[in-house]
């Protein structure tokens, strides 16, 4: 009885920290909504109804099989596979208050997909595992974290077995909680995945519980703990973080903690920062990590962008079609990953 007394005191603290998160991500984007909403240049459509359709023949529901709950899935497919052919697995990990179709929608990663053949997995957390739709990333001291992951994984494992995959070449992108949950997947893994693009999300290492999340979202963490030495013989994925100035939700200083920390691994330097704008894009400062020759890390910083998939679809939420193409960029970064072959 003595036991039961001690950890229930600890579950609430627990819970009442993620309602708190819940809270603030709510409030927080419901304020930078409403702004844009207001401003005469918003990113945001003024209807719904102006959403862009994804479910079609080409984009297919999945379960995982054997897993409690049949968490589900999206898979892109480009027309006219074949199955002699070996194309790459892009994973997509949506966001707060996203959904599969959301992300796909926003990103439109699938008409990329379609022009340069690989195919594109979108899991999909359920409502009943967070009200709203955050995968939990950071819970990894509850082991929570770990078994989201494992899902995951067992999605991979799934569409790999099912679908003509290039094992060499899968590939991890997520927003927001959805680049926390790829961080996490490619430290636990970082054999299995080829890069990993982290989009408006936290340094791997930062958070181990929704209190210490809570604290690095606003920025109030400034270093992560130091990442797990890699195994000999085993090749880190290359990481591509890109966050913008003005991010509400989670402080910006946490894109460039993830690029740092993710190049300390292996002895990666910056390069000079440069900056790049395109038409009447927002500006972005790229800064490259290197070790030899060899690209590690890059971190692209957006001037002027919120919360929000830069370059994104107008009309959705989490969408800012004023940034730079971050679909663009993260693929672009992917190829030049695969050309690294198994160095």
């Amino acid at each position: 009885m003595a036991r039961r007394t001690r950890k229930a005191p600890l579950t609430r603290a627990l819970q009442r920290a993620l309602n708190v998160i819940t809270r603030q991500v709510t409030r927080t984007v419901s304020q930078a909504v409403t702004q844009a909403l207001q401003a005469p240049s918003s990113v945001l459509a003024p209807s719904p109804a102006k959403r862009a359709p994804v479910r079609n023949a080409d984009c297919r529901l999945g379960v995982v099989v054997g897993l409690a709950g049949a968490p589900r899935y999206w898979l892109y497919k480009p027309p006219g596979l074949r199955r002699t052919e070996r194309l790459p697995l892009v994973v997509m990990l949506h966001g707060c208050g996203q959904d599969a179709e959301a992300l796909a929608a926003s990103s439109q990663m699938n008409r990329i997909a379609e022009r340069q053949r690989f195919l594109v997995l979108y899991p999909e957390q359920g409502r009943l595992a967070n009200a709203a739709g955050c995968w939990n990333w950071y819970e990894t001291r509850s082991g929570r974290a770990q078994g989201e992951a494992g899902t995951i994984e067992a999605a991979i494992d799934q569409v790999c077995l099912l679908q003509p995959v290039d094992p060499e070449r899968i590939t991890l992108a997520g927003l927001s909680a959805g680049a926390g949950m790829a961080a996490l997947l490619a430290t636990r893994r970082p054999e299995r995945f080829r890069a990993i693009a982290m989009h408006s999300g936290i340094a791997p290492g930062v958070a181990h519980s929704s209190a210490t999340a809570l604290m690095a979202m606003g920025g109030r963490q400034a270093r992560a703990l130091p990442l797990a030495p890699l195994a000999a013989g085993v090749r880190l994925p290359g990481l591509l973080v890109i966050h913008g100035s003005s991010d509400p939700v989670v402080a910006p200083s946490n894109g460039a903690e993830a690029a740092r920390s993710w190049a300390a691994r292996i002895g990666a330097k910056p390069g000079t920062p440069r900056t790049v704008q395109r038409g009447a894009r927002y500006a972005a400062t790229i800064t490259d990590y290197r070790s030899g020759r060899r690209l590690v890390a890059s971190l692209c910083e957006v001037k002027g962008l919120g919360h929000a998939w830069s370059g994104g679809a107008a009309g959705q939420a989490y969408s800012d079609p004023k940034g730079p193409d971050a679909s663009r960029m993260i693929w672009a970064f992917m190829v030049k990953q695969f050309a690294r072959g198994g160095d």
